[in-house]
């Protein structure tokens, strides 16, 4: 091979180690570690074995943890379309001086620790917490109701994490848009309801799409906000990883359950990029 031809692969030879040792190499290991066997004792032992892979596709627990999750992470997506687009919708079209002082404003709590802002839920939907005072004291219901630990705090918190996400996305598509095909769309005899629907919605839906896969792939991937604001009959697949490596040591069966999840979110991301494209994720952090 020339010089000049072995040239580009020598300027990416830094990404491309780092990229095999960071994250090829450690899926290789996890994927590797799946065929070992569990022993009686309690030890991993080296082997290649289906065993593991086997225990999980017979059980149907797993399976209806991982739709339980994805069930939870869709819902999760949705509740934050519905709540970030109109915010991003605001900030993208309002004639204001400080926009950029209001996107700041909206990753500040990022300042915060995720744990910390996590468990800030408890205080809120907690029996004696500030939802119920409000309900109670308002009248609306005698006694506090049971917002805390189940799907419905574990949904709130994802969609407090994952919201800001979604706003940056759409912001991103909507103020690209030229303000000019809103105008034409007007002159044409548009309302203004019809302009949205026939011009900005549909010139939005990249940025729409990237924020929603962000979301429903963060939602699902999540540990911490179902451990610390779920219940006992909430069912998330990454609890389980956590269970089986860390509580049980079961590390080849964890690694099983790691690998399940990592391809079932590719297959998500591969049928984003079926329909939609990567680079509308990637544009929205160059931006």
């Amino acid at each position: 091979m020339s010089r000049a031809l072995a040239r580009p692969y020598l300027l990416l030879s830094p990404a491309i180690l780092s990229l095999t040792l960071l994250m090829v190499a450690p899926v290789v290991f996890v994927l590797i570690y799946s065929f070992w066997l569990r022993t009686a004792e309690g030890l991993d032992e080296p082997a290649f074995q289906f065993g593991n892979w086997i225990n999980f596709f017979t059980d149907k627990f797993y399976w209806l943890a991982l739709y339980s999750t994805f069930k939870t992470a869709f819902v999760t997506t949705i509740v934050c379309i519905l709540l970030g687009y109109p915010t991003a919708y605001f900030l993208a079209r309002a004639e204001i001086k400080n926009r950029g002082l209001l996107l700041f404003l909206m990753f500040l709590p990022f300042w915060v620790s995720y744990i910390i802002r996590t468990m800030s839920w408890i205080n809120v939907l907690g029996k004696n917490g500030f939802v119920n005072a409000v309900l109670v004291w308002t009248g609306i219901t005698d006694e506090p109701l049971k917002l805390l630990y189940n799907d419905f705090s574990v949904i709130m918190g994802l969609v407090y994490f994952q919201l800001p996400y979604m706003i940056i996305n759409v912001y991103v598509s909507l103020d690209g848009i030229d303000r000019n095909l809103e105008s034409a769309a007007r002159v044409l005899g548009c309302n203004p309801w019809q302009s949205f629907l026939e011009v900005t919605l549909p010139l939005s839906l990249p940025g729409l799409g990237a924020g929603s896969l962000l979301c429903f792939v963060l939602a699902a991937g999540s540990y911490v906000t179902p451990r610390l604001l779920g219940g006992t009959d909430t069912l998330f697949f990454p609890d389980l990883i956590y269970e089986a490596i860390i509580s049980q040591l079961d590390w080849p069966f964890g690694a099983v359950l790691s690998i399940v999840m990592l391809v079932a979110l590719g297959i998500v991301i591969a049928v984003y990029n079926r329909f939609m494209s990567l680079s509308d994720v990637y544009r929205s952090f160059a931006r």
